[in-house]
Order: C-alpha cells, then structure tokens, then sequence
C-alpha cells in the first residue's frame, strides 16, 4: 500500500473510530442514570432519553466525514499522493478527536441532566441546554473538518 492511501485511510479512521468511540462511552454514561430514573418513574422515559441521546451526534459527525472522504478518495484512480493522503488525515483529526473527548464530557454533563430530571422533570430543559452547550464544539470540529475535507483536490 502506498505511504499516501495509509494516510488517507488513517484519516478516515480517526474520524469514525474516535467520534464512535466518545459517543458510545458518552451516551452510556446518561443512559444508565436514565435507566435508574426510569425504573422509578416510566413517565419520564421521554425527558431521560433526549439527554442520553444527546452524546452520539459526535458519532454521526464523524461518520458523515468519513463517508465523504471514502467516497473521494474511492474515485481516484491509481495510488493516493503523500500529500492528498496527509490532507485526507488532517481533515479527519478536529471531528475524531474533538469528537472523542466532547461525546465523554456531554455524556458527564447529560448524566448531571438526568438528576435534574429525576428531582425536578419540570426544570429538564436546563440538564438539556447544559449538555447542548458541550455540542457547540463538536459542531465546529465538523465544520472544520468538512472544510479541510473540500479543500482536498485530486
């Protein structure tokens, strides 16, 4: 394999596997205060589950990247230049990582939510917009991402 496609396939790697990661870890966190909640309380399914979902949109940002990269660089014919391949790896960076680390501390914050949610279901809106604010960074890396994902030619 070429030192090029390596690095085109680490990228696409980095972005799926670290933003998967952090949102399955993270989603687990509100999820089992959610099921405690529940237990309690089925009615309160709704408000617990928006706050445990919260977490796994890092995920889908990371896979939306990689799927973009692997459609581009499945179009090329022939081996992948070194420098095509380090740009394919940087634009996978900022969504993989910010991804991993944003996706454990929203689930930490959400999970904070889901005892909002437990004590006082009619202030639930708050453990939502703690946890969204968390979001906000993982919604640049992206951004940033896709960027660097259409500034790759070939």
């Amino acid at each position: 394999m070429e030192l090029g496609s390596l690095y085109a396939y680490l990228g696409v790697s980095i972005a799926v596997l670290f933003s998967g990661f952090g949102s399955a870890y993270g989603v687990s966190l509100p999820g089992k205060m959610a099921a405690g909640v529940v237990t309690e309380d089925p009615k309160k399914f709704g408000q617990t589950l928006i706050l445990t979902a919260l977490p796994g949109t890092q995920g889908i940002y990371g896979f939306v990247i990689g799927m973009l990269m692997s459609f581009k660089f499945s179009s090329i014919t022939g081996p992948i230049p070194l420098e095509v391949g380090l740009r394919f790896l940087a634009a996978g960076l900022p969504v993989g990582i910010v991804g991993l680390v944003s996706a454990i501390l929203q689930g930490r914050v959400a999970a904070a939510g889901i005892g909002i949610v437990a004590k006082r279901p009619e202030e639930s809106s708050k453990g939502i917009i703690y946890a969204g604010l968390v979001e906000t960074y993982a919604i640049l890396a992206f951004i940033i991402s896709f960027f660097l994902y259409n500034a790759i030619t070939v």
